[in-house]
């Protein structure tokens, strides 16, 4: 996949960045044109290895263009769509890997592959209530505080998030527009912002991150290891990488009747809804193709990451794989 060489930021609440030309805030960089000539030729000769998209084979560099042009085709309809191919389910599977994060005020989230939004609001929304029950903890053990101290800690305006962070990361900008026109339309005006960028050449620094998640994005990158060392590379000593993605069902009865409604009934569904019968038969494919959930722990392994868990969902139709920087 085509790595961008500048980065687009924008944010909410803070007014800390704007749509920058090239990134020049702390903590965010752009591989610029100084990369060394022999990485260049070295990465064009990498770009004519064929990879598959879906069960296509295709060269690296053309992969990255289509996986793109599906995104950009499905970015409108991408939410409804993930409500009628999984029957809302998939609202579920994203509340459990925001429960097994279990963020504190004042964690700092990187969302990849994030475009529309689904994994940043339910983080600003769990780190709130944290912070608001912490707040009347606070209270409670204040007994002797009159009701005219009570009622200025209420009205105080605090951060609401203690100082918790979300960074939305996606290479896909039609994605991204969708994300905004939600944040704005549900109330999302602090401690939010969102990135132009490539899962595999992150333009961000090393160490700035206590959590990373990518949620049902990563089978779609063209070098999973690259993905997951930048996820490595980018995150806080101590810090935790989280995979919310597709996988392998074990119990042949039920993958039978998985392929029927996969093949069957998805690419239809996204015809009829989506106009595009051709982006959701891809995704159906690309999901036959992801490393089963041993296999992609391994990988997770092999970049850096320690104790190294994964808990299937559904009898493995996803899953969710942890890891943590030590």
């Amino acid at each position: 996949m085509a790595a961008p060489r500048s980065c687009v930021l924008w944010s909410c609440g803070r007014g800390w960045w704007r749509a920058l030309p090239a990134c020049r805030f702390p903590g965010l960089c752009s591989s610029g044109s100084g990369v060394p000539l022999g990485a260049r030729h070295l990465s064009q000769q990498k770009r004519t290895t064929e990879t598959h998209f879906g069960f296509e084979s295709v060269s690296e560099e053309e992969k990255g263009g289509k996986v793109h042009q599906v995104f950009e085709s499905v970015a409108k309809k991408y939410d409804l769509m993930n409500d009628m191919m999984s029957l809302g389910i998939h609202r579920v599977w994203k509340d459990f890997l925001l429960w097994k994060m279990q963020p504190f005020p004042g964690t700092q989230l990187l969302d990849v592959a994030g475009g529309t939004g689904d994994i940043a609001f339910r983080f600003l929304n769990y780190v709130q209530a944290q912070h608001r029950r912490k707040q009347k903890r606070q209270l409670r053990t204040q007994q002797n505080l009159s009701w005219e101290e009570i009622a200025k800690k209420y009205q105080n305006k605090e951060d609401p998030l203690g100082g918790s962070f979300v960074m939305v990361c996606d290479i896909n900008k039609e994605m991204l527009k969708v994300g905004k026109q939600k944040a704005v339309g549900q109330g999302y005006d602090t401690g939010l912002a969102w990135v132009l960028g490539d899962a595999e050449e992150l333009p961000i620094h090393d160490d700035k991150f206590d959590v990373y998640t990518i949620a049902f994005g990563i089978r779609n990158v063209t070098h999973i290891d690259r993905a997951l060392q930048e996820a490595y590379r980018v995150l806080k000593p101590g810090g935790r990488f989280l995979c919310l993605e597709f996988s392998q069902v074990s119990n042949p009865v039920i993958s039978r009747l998985y392929d029927l409604y996969s093949f069957q009934v998805i690419p239809v569904l996204g015809e009829i809804i989506a106009g595009d019968w051709k982006s959701y038969q891809y995704l159906v494919e690309s999901i036959r193709k992801f490393p089963s959930q041993e296999e992609f722990k391994e990988m997770i392994e092999d970049a850096g990451f320690q104790k190294v868990t994964y808990e299937s969902l559904t009898r493995g139709i996803v899953a969710i794989h942890s890891g943590f920087k030590l």
